[in-house]
C-alpha cells in the first residue's frame, strides 16, 4: 500500500520518467566529418609545448592533439583521419564559424562571453588551469604587488589579457601590457629581457622554463591569477557533436578510473569486470547507437590512444621531458577533481 501511495504521488509531482527507446544519432557536424572522411582539428601556430607541438618534419604531439585524435578515432576508429590545421589564438574562433575546423581543442577556457556572445558550446574541462606569473628572479619579487610599473609579456588574443589587467587593479598596481600572439616570440620577448613579466597559462609557464634551461633563473610568482578550465568548443546548434566530444572525454577518464589502459583493453574486453565496462568496451551493445557511432567506438580511442592518465603522462608528466605532476587534474579518487559521467 505505501508503495502504490508512493507510486501515485510520484506520478502527480512528474517525478517518474519512462524510458524511451533512444534513436540513432548524428548531429550536421558528425554527418560532415563522415562525408570529409577526416576530422579537422587545431593546431598551433607554432608549438605550444606539452599541448600542440609540431616537429620540422611536421608530425604534431602533445595533449591537445592527442584529445584530436581521441574525437577522430571515436569517429573513424583511427587516429590517421585527422588533419591539423595549425592556427593562432585569435584564429580559433573564425576558424570554427566558418567550418575550416570541426572542433577547438586548444589549451581554450569556457568562458560567458565565448558561450553567449561567439556562440560557442563547451565539453566538460579536460584540464583544470591556472594562471600565473614568473619574473625574472634578479628582481627579487616576493609577489605580483612588488612588480608596479613593470612591462609583462601576454599571449595576444587570450583571456590572460583581461585576468592581467583585472588583477593589476585589484592589486592597485599598473602594469605595461606586451602583447605578443605567437608563443615562440613571447618567450623570446621574456628571456631576452624586454618584459620583466610573463603571465600565462601555469602549465605553459613551467614547461617554458625547463625547456630553457632557465629554472634557477627565473621564479614562477605565488599568485594566481585566474583559474581557467579547459575545454574542448564546438557551434552552438549541434548537442550531438556536443555529446561526443564530451562522451570522448569520459571514456578516456573512465578507462583510466577503471583501470582499462591501451595495454589491456584487450583482455578486458575478452572478460569484462562489470557489465559497464563490458558495454563501454562494446562486448555488449549500447554504447554507441545513441551518438551515431560504432558500439566499439570506446574500445577503439582506449586502445589507439590510450586512457586519459597515458595521454597525461606521455604529453606533460613522467614520461615526458616536463614531468609536470597531475596536481588538481587527477583523478576524483587520486586527490583530483577529474571524473567521468555515468555509463549505465
Amino acid at each position: 500500500m505505501k508503495m502504490m501511495k508512493w507510486g501515485a504521488a510520484a506520478l502527480a509531482l512528474g517525478l517518474v520518467h519512462f524510458a524511451v527507446p533512444a534513436e540513432a544519432a548524428g548531429g550536421k557536424t558528425l554527418e560532415t566529418v563522415k562525408a570529409r572522411g577526416v576530422l579537422n582539428c587545431t593546431g598551433h601556430d607554432g608549438s605550444y609545448l606539452g599541448f600542440a607541438e609540431v616537429d620540422d618534419k611536421g608530425n604534431w604531439k602533445g595533449m591537445d592533439i592527442d584529445l584530436c585524435k581521441a574525437v577522430a578515432t571515436a569517429v573513424f576508429g583511427d587516429p590517421a583521419k585527422l588533419k591539423i590545421v595549425p592556427i593562432s589564438w585569435a584564429q580559433r574562433w573564425p576558424s570554427l564559424q566558418s567550418g575550416d575546423v570541426d572542433i577547438i581543442i586548444k589549451a581554450s577556457g569556457g568562458t560567458l562571453s565565448r558561450d553567449t556572445e561567439l556562440g560557442l558550446q563547451f565539453s566538460m574541462s579536460y584540464y583544470l588551469g591556472t594562471t600565473k606569473v614568473m619574473a625574472h628572479k634578479e628582481l627579487n619579487l616576493k609577489s605580483l604587488k612588488d612588480a608596479n610599473g613593470g612591462t609583462i609579456c601576454i599571449p595576444a588574443g587570450t583571456s590572460q589579457e583581461q585576468q592581467v589587467a583585472a588583477y593589476a587593479q585589484k592589486l592597485g598596481i599598473k602594469l605595461e601590457p606586451v602583447l605578443i600572439e605567437k608563443t615562440e616570440e613571447l618567450e623570446q620577448a621574456y628571456f631576452s629581457g624586454r618584459c620583466d613579466l610573463y603571465a600565462q597559462w601555469g602549465p605553459t609557464l613551467a614547461i617554458a622554463r625547463i625547456a630553457k634551461s632557465k629554472v634557477e633563473d627565473h621564479v614562477i610568482l605565488p599568485d594566481v591569477l585566474a583559474v581557467e578550465p579547459e575545454v574542448m568548443i564546438m557551434r552552438q546548434g549541434d548537442d550531438n557533436w556536443v555529446d561526443i566530444a564530451n562522451w570522448t572525454l569520459s571514456a578516456l577518464i573512465f578507462a583510466e578510473q577503471e583501470g582499462i589502459t591501451s595495454k589491456n583493453v584487450d583482455e578486458i574486453k575478452a572478460k569484462p569486470t562489470s557489465p559497464q565496462v563490458a558495454k563501454f568496451l562494446g562486448a555488449t551493445p549500447g554504447m554507441g547507437k545513441g551518438l551515431g557511432l560504432a558500439d566499439d567506438w570506446a574500445y577503439n580511442v582506449i586502445k589507439k590512444v590510450g586512457n586519459y592518465g597515458e595521454i597525461f603522462e606521455r604529453d606533460l608528466g613522467k614520461d615526458s621531458p616536463y614531468k609536470m605532476d597531475r596536481e588538481l587534474t587527477n583523478l576524483w579518487n587520486n586527490g583530483g577533481v577529474v571524473f567521468p559521467l555515468v555509463i549505465d
